[in-house]
């Protein structure tokens, strides 16, 4: 703890206080910005983390409650990312992933979240969506993941991933709605 005596009866040295009282508040407010963010946000894709992906689930889960929307939660697994990893090394996966990631979040509404729930898993939250609709979505990515090529120094290499469905029903637990969608996606897996 600093013990710095101010003389309060100078204006000048009262107004260079404020400044640098002003100062460091704002260095503060960054840093917990910054950590906000590293909360919340995946360390290597520009996505948000399983916690971030909580918040989005949590206040689709209370729209769809209140206002008798709906909604629906893609879990999508990568196919063979550990084989990529374990052939061409951590760097090749890394950018197996970020190709994915940004074919998930270009293949989605920018309403929509899509966030990396941990290692190969990716969560998308559709807002305003039926399961009909949820379906389609998640043939359509499907596909596109399917037909695009991954290229690591000079390898190509197929991508490929497994999607589980759930809809968010009213007063729906975060837990359960991503528990559905992961035993569904492990269904899509084994029906392959």
């Amino acid at each position: 703890m600093n013990d710095v005596v101010i003389d309060v009866t100078d204006p000048d040295t009262l107004l260079a206080e404020v400044r640098r009282l002003k100062a460091e508040i704002a260095q503060l407010q960054e840093r917990v910005e910054l950590l906000d963010r590293l909360a919340y946000q995946d360390v290597l894709i520009d996505l948000p983390n399983r916690r971030g992906f909580m918040r989005h689930l949590e206040a689709a889960i209370d729209r769809v409650s209140r206002y008798d929307d709906s909604a629906a939660m893609l879990f999508v697994d990568i196919d063979g990312l550990k084989m990529i990893n374990d052939t061409f090394g951590h760097q090749a996966g890394d950018e197996a992933l970020m190709q994915v990631a940004d074919m998930l979040a270009k293949g989605v509404r920018k309403s929509d979240c899509v966030a990396r729930l941990g290692g190969d898993e990716f969560g998308i939250l559709l807002e305003r969506v039926n399961e009909v609709g949820a379906s389609e979505t998640a043939d359509r990515l499907v596909s596109m993941i399917a037909d695009c090529e991954f290229c690591f120094q000079g390898t190509c290499l197929p991508l490929s991933v497994a999607i589980g469905i759930s809809a968010i029903e009213p007063n729906d637990q975060p837990e359960a709605v991503m528990a559905r969608a992961d035993l569904a996606m492990y269904r899509q897996k084994a029906a392959a």
